[in-house]
């Protein structure tokens, strides 16, 4: 065992917000505990609040849009172990249609933008330049306009 890795921990249950955070699915507990607020975590068809326990050979889905996650714990940690170590904590149990789903909206990305929303594209970026850039007559910097007088 490396000096940099640590055995798990292993318990009966842990608190899912906790799991969430040391399984490595969210980067932080306050963001895997807001998911849990948002409805964005449950178990079958019922949504989980942060401090709902989670038992070894729960599944568990979390939806990270534009798919969702299903996770079979294998292992219930509640502190953070190292990237290798993972492995062991959870089984990746997603449909293969969601994978689908993600490749599809990776590659319509773009594709579907309709023209004058969001940010403008180089191409329509240089016409707006080009369109705002002041106009010269043919005057150079140097030549002075002589004022007109109403009077004469």
């Amino acid at each position: 065992m490396d000096a940099k890795t640590k055995p798990l921990k292993i318990s009966e249950s842990a608190r899912l917000d906790k799991w969430l955070w040391a399984a490595r699915i969210f980067k932080t507990r306050t963001i895997a505990a807001n998911a849990c607020k948002n409805n964005r975590v449950a178990k079958g068809s019922t949504n989980l609040k942060p401090s709902s326990t989670v038992k070894i050979g729960d599944v568990i889905s979390v939806k990270k849009p534009p798919i969702t996650y299903s996770f079979k714990i294998l292992n219930c940690i509640e502190q953070r172990v190292g990237a290798k170590l993972v492995v062991g904590v959870y089984e990746n149990v997603t449909d293969a249609k969601q994978y689908e789903l993600l490749e599809m909206s990776r590659i319509s990305g773009f594709i579907d933008r309709a023209r004058g929303t969001g940010r403008p594209t180089k191409k329509e970026r240089r016409a707006l330049d080009n369109f705002a850039e002041p106009v010269t007559f043919g005057f150079d910097e140097d030549d002075e306009f002589d004022e007109f007088d109403f009077d004469e």
